[in-house]
């Protein structure tokens, strides 16, 4: 097929060009290059890196560039729509920025296929976990999903969501039927994207999938957005041997899925019949505290940095959630391949061949403290 790629230059994006060059389609990126994640000089790097091969095609707009989206969806039989900015606490803080270049913009793409381009065959939108907020629990024998923490809550270091009357609460894998309850400003776009992809699949009758990414790393992850990636923000710091601040108390988890699998699932939702609308998890199905993440990474990089456990937090992150995965399998025969041990060792082996990047973490941290969205104490 003729494939268009939004935000396609970019982590995930550019392992998705590989592997969809690879199957023989003929592939168009559009991506804005944006300097957070690429830095100043990324178009002529990444021209090099991934163009120069027949079949490919990169442009340079932003994806809010109307006239620039028509003209390509014109050649295009299916999109990808991975453009978005990413960062949790940032969003928190440029709400209209995000609103617009990931709502409205997937707005724009969806209104130009149904009114314009009908030829369109399928359309994958790059969701996220987060639009379920904090991941499912067991309460009383039946699931729920906590509401989101409070500031209070998080400045008395009251980390684990508790039940309405103070109940614990048993974790357990989310699945899609789980209540969505985004507890970040970039959470909620994702959700309204999910919701306008619905509506335009059911009203257009144009295929439509959303696969909800949980905490994508891998090698080529950007090592210079200070707001995304813990392994990368982590890993510039460990290759110094700066102290390495763990928030909350360090047991809250993530589901880390390495990036080709996730780029899997992509190409499989590609090549899958499907009719109407799925939104549907693609993690590894399980849970990693981030103090045991931050162990494995340091040690493969042989890190003498001290690990602080500093009880700060930032206002919007989830304390625990990892994927029930069972409905992908179903649906698109997904099934993750790359343990977090195999992936580990191939991140730590590719960032040790990049250069170190200015740390830029704790500006962050401080910044959003005083904005009232954290705390900073280390």
């Amino acid at each position: 097929m003729n494939i268009l790629i939004t935000g396609g230059a970019g982590f995930i994006g550019s392992w998705l060009l590989e592997a969809l060059a690879d199957e023989g389609h003929q592939l168009t990126v559009l991506d804005s290059l944006s300097a957070q994640v690429h830095g100043p000089h990324g178009e002529a790097r990444i021209r090099e890196a991934y163009f120069n091969h027949a079949g490919r095609r990169l442009v340079v707009a932003d994806v809010r560039d109307r006239d620039q989206l028509g003209r390509l969806l014109a050649d295009a039989e299916a999109v990808v729509h991975l453009a978005a900015e990413t960062g949790t606490g940032q969003s928190m803080y440029q709400i209209a920025h995000y609103v617009d270049v990931n709502v409205t913009a997937t707005a724009t793409l969806l209104e130009l296929i149904g009114t314009r381009h009908r030829h369109i065959r399928k359309v994958v939108l790059a969701s996220s976990r987060s639009v379920y907020g904090e991941g499912a629990y067991l309460m009383d024998g039946g699931m729920m999903s906590p509401p989101s923490r409070t500031h209070a809550a998080l400045a008395a270091g009251q980390w684990d969501p508790v039940g309405p009357r103070g109940q614990a609460l048993q974790l357990i894998a989310t699945p899609e039927e789980a209540p969505l309850h985004p507890a970040s400003v970039y959470a909620a776009t994702k959700r309204s994207m999910e919701e306008i992809g619905r509506i335009f699949a059911e009203a257009y009758g144009v295929p439509t999938l959303a696969l909800r990414f949980q905490n994508v790393y891998g090698e080529r992850q950007s090592l210079l957005n200070p707001y995304t990636g813990i392994l990368s923000i982590f890993s510039n710091r460990m290759r110094e041997h700066l102290p390495i601040n763990i928030f909350e108390d360090g047991l809250e988890s993530r589901d880390f899925v390495h990036v080709s699998d996730v780029v899997r699932s992509i190409s499989l939702g590609l090549a899958k019949d499907l009719g109407g609308f799925h939104a549907l998890n693609i993690g590894a199905g399980v849970a990693t505290s981030v103090i045991e993440i931050t162990a494995l990474l340091a040690q493969r990089l042989g890190s003498r940095s001290e690990i602080k456990v500093t009880g700060d937090f930032r206002v919007g992150d989830i304390r625990h959630c990892y994927a029930d995965v069972q409905r992908a399998r179903e649906v698109l025969g997904y099934q993750p391949q790359v343990s977090l041990a195999q992936g580990l060792d191939a991140f730590c082996t590719w960032v040790q061949t990049q250069s170190v990047q200015p740390d830029r973490s704790k500006d962050v941290q401080r910044q959003l403290a005083g904005l009232g969205l954290g705390s900073a104490t280390a």
